[in-house]
């Protein structure tokens, strides 16, 4: 089975990177779960020396991310963040870094509160004004990190314009896509060197794995990266990655329904007279609905988020949810909702929430593929119960 490289997205979740098992005929890729390999004599093997290095398993998911992303290549680790820590690896002492500021927790903590002692500088700025972003770069910035949409506030970079302003200052534009998936941006096409994902989210899309991944489109940054993920050894386990193959190969039909009912909810809470203001690309409402409209045509995916009138009533709503899951998380087939400003964010200073507008009533809802009317009912409960009845009727 040999894939045309005429072929589509969908068909490209499915089969890129993907050959049966020259064994056995498997058409699923086995899970190699083996820590070394025989080899025939000194210097004769089979392609494979020690599993931190190579597996069979891992490198079938590696291949067929790189197919997704159209990129050269991609290197799996154990977790989103190993994903990025092996980007800021790279970086050397006095390398000055712009990154989005709104960007995840946990991002936020590895560069502001390890990568500071190695001497590596780092200046948080709202990337979605690529003037701000232009005064920004030094003569010593080396990597443009940017986050688009944003977690959890939603904010939306223009890629192309960034990669424009990285390659005009020498630096490398990376680009964290977990929150759009490849089905919805596609940050290679539009001037991005390196992609990020954690696969935790909609790459795997069930709840049941964690694990990162960096897609390359350089050669140059093939090498670097096939050395680091070799030497500090954060690979991706085979199971894990058995199961986001799995995932993958139901991206497309998944990313269809997350989008629907995103943009369903996100109307739904629109109109709610509890809410006090919601965020979703989807919406007209939102201040780069126009950019996000270029940026991910084939959909606004199903992140949201909502406000409320204060932190009790937000902690309130959150305790009342029957359907939906209070959890740290996103990406899955079932709606997950979380209070960022204490959970993902919580490592993140309350005067940079504040200024990235990510308040204490905020609430965070990653939507699943269940029934929408049924996920509107859990919502108007958990408010109160005073939704426009007409938002139910359809």
């Amino acid at each position: 089975m040999k894939l045309d490289p005429r072929a589509r997205f969908d068909t490209i979740c499915v089969h890129g990177g993907q050959v049966p098992d020259p064994s056995t005929g498997a058409i699923t890729t086995p899970i190699f779960q083996t820590s070394t390999y025989v080899q025939e004599g000194l210097g004769r093997h089979k392609g494979y020396e020690y599993a931190r290095t190579q597996n069979p398993t891992r490198a079938a998911l590696e291949a067929n991310l790189a197919a997704i992303e159209g990129g050269t290549a991609a290197f799996a680790y154990a977790s989103g963040m190993s994903a990025i820590n092996a980007i800021a690896a790279r970086l050397s002492t006095g390398d000055h870094v712009i990154v989005t500021d709104n960007t995840y927790g946990g991002t936020f903590r590895l560069f502001d509160k390890v990568f500071t002692h190695y001497g590596v500088v780092f200046s948080f700025v709202d990337t979605s004004q690529p003037d701000l972003v232009e005064r920004a770069f030094t003569t010593k910035t080396k990597l443009l990190f940017v986050e688009t949409p944003t977690n959890p506030v939603l904010r939306i970079t223009d890629i192309a314009a960034m990669a424009a302003l990285a390659r005009r200052h020498g630096a490398k534009l990376a680009v964290d896509n977990t929150f759009a998936s490849p089905c919805l941006q596609r940050p290679l096409e539009l001037g991005a060197d390196l992609v990020i994902h954690s696969t935790t989210k909609y790459l795997n899309g069930h709840s049941d794995s964690v694990g990162g991944v960096v897609i390359v489109r350089l050669d140059d940054d093939l090498e670097w990266f096939k050395f680091i993920q070799n030497a500090a050894g954060a690979i991706l386990s085979p199971f894990d990655s058995w199961l986001v193959l799995r995932g993958t190969k139901t991206l497309p039909l998944r990313m269809v329904k997350h989008s629907a009912n995103g943009l369903a909810l996100a109307t739904f809470l629109e109109r709610h007279p509890k809410v006090r203001r919601v965020i979703y690309p989807g919406l007209p409402s939102h201040p780069q609905h126009d950019l996000a409209k270029r940026q991910m045509p084939h959909g606004f995916g199903g992140m949201l988020a909502f406000e409320v009138d204060s932190f009790e009533t937000a902690r309130d709503v959150l305790g009342r949810f029957r359907l939906m899951a209070l959890a740290e998380s996103l990406g899955s087939v079932e709606t997950l909702v979380c209070h960022p400003a204490s959970m993902t964010h919580a490592s993140v200073p309350p005067d940079r929430r504040k200024a990235i507008g990510l308040s204490d009533s905020l609430i965070r809802i990653s939507t699943g593929i269940e029934d929408v009317r049924d996920l509107e009912a859990d919502l108007d409960q958990a408010l109160g119960g005073r939704a426009d009845r007409a938002t139910q009727s359809r």
